[in-house]
């Protein structure tokens, strides 16, 4: 049995240009980039939803993890995004609602994943976020987004995917429920002013303190552990801090680039711009810096940070008080049916 929630062929799907050169950060974190890839597959524009990354914060020790809204994706899209009860087999699920018309978002483990080949696949087991959109029961074959592409899985991935042999009394996978039987059409335009309205309710959320001073304080202070522990902890550590930081500043520069484009007025456009300009130099800068700091931690020996982290500080600063501006002249966001 064959079901498909989305008639896509693995080998024509071409990558949205988030997810591809310029861009500083290829892949940005799994759960973004499996919605990105979506909404391009649907002939959706990605950029919209992206406003939520402006507002991230540093919690100690990561950045925020950063997803799309679900609001913002059922207002902007009509994409319905909700939690899935696990409980039955995750194949026969997978049957049920791919076969309804819908997408399966869920946990996967990279270690099965083909497309992470030269990365995890059949080296580490890592906790990652896939998109279901086409099972071959017969074949046992996998069509499925997952980080900056769609790709295929077949033979002992697919079982290891749908655990179609393991044992009971483990934990269901978390997973939820797409559905895109409502899918809303705008023109660029109109979801521009959509995204705009939203990006001021996203301005509001950004962090009172300067997370990125409270990040680079950690970091200095974290250091000599860094180096006792060695390169393999400072890989997971530069995932959670300086990926998230850095990758969630490009798209959030993509964002307003975009709006830009779409802006009612130059003046509103060019602070969109001028804050654009801000987090792209936070996304370069991490993405620089995290060779830098591996160098640092297998060297064992302090960088000089001083002045590259106060053009973050004050880069992150500029952008919060350029869109505070931007935020307070303007209108009331439209309604969004």
């Amino acid at each position: 049995m064959r079901v498909r929630a989305l008639e896509i062929d693995a080998t024509r799907h071409v990558r949205h240009a988030t997810h591809a050169p310029p861009s500083v950060w290829l892949e940005k974190n799994c759960y973004v980039d499996v919605c990105i890839e979506l909404l391009h597959a649907l002939g959706r524009e990605p950029l919209a939803m992206l406003g939520g990354t402006i507002a991230i914060d540093f919690e100690g020790d990561q950045w925020s993890f950063y997803k799309p809204s679900h609001d913002d994706l059922q207002r902007l899209y009509g994409v319905e995004v909700g939690e899935m009860t696990c409980w039955r087999p995750l194949l026969d699920h997978a049957i049920e609602h791919l076969g309804a018309g819908k997408l399966i978002a869920t946990e996967a483990d990279a270690w099965w994943l083909p497309d992470t080949s030269g990365t995890d696949y059949r080296r580490n087991h890592v906790k990652t976020t896939i998109v279901l959109a086409d099972v071959d029961t017969e074949a046992r074959r996998l069509g499925y987004f997952h980080n900056a592409g769609y790709f295929e899985l077949d033979g002992e991935d697919f079982e290891n995917t749908f655990r179609t042999r393991e044992e009971p009394g483990a934990l269901p996978l978390y997973a939820e429920l797409v559905r895109i039987d409502r899918l809303r059409d705008a023109d660029a335009a109109t979801l521009a002013t959509q995204a705009a309205g939203m990006l001021v309710r996203h301005v509001a959320r950004m962090p009172a303190t300067n997370p990125v001073a409270r990040f680079t304080a950690r970091f200095t202070r974290e250091l000599p552990d860094l180096q006792a522990r060695g390169l393999e902890h400072y890989h997971a550590w530069a995932f959670a801090t300086l990926r998230q930081l850095g990758s969630s500043a490009e798209l959030a520069a993509m964002h307003l680039r975009w709006l830009h484009g779409h802006a009612a007025n130059e003046h509103a456009g060019v602070h969109l711009a001028t804050a654009a300009d801000a987090f792209e130099i936070l996304s370069t800068g991490a993405q620089a810096f995290i060779l830098k700091a591996a160098r640092a931690v297998n060297a064992k020996r302090t960088p000089d940070t001083e002045a590259l982290f106060a053009t973050w500080i004050d880069a992150w600063q500029h952008a919060r008080d350029v869109l505070a501006t931007w935020a307070a002249s303007h209108p009331t966001s439209p309604t969004i049916p």
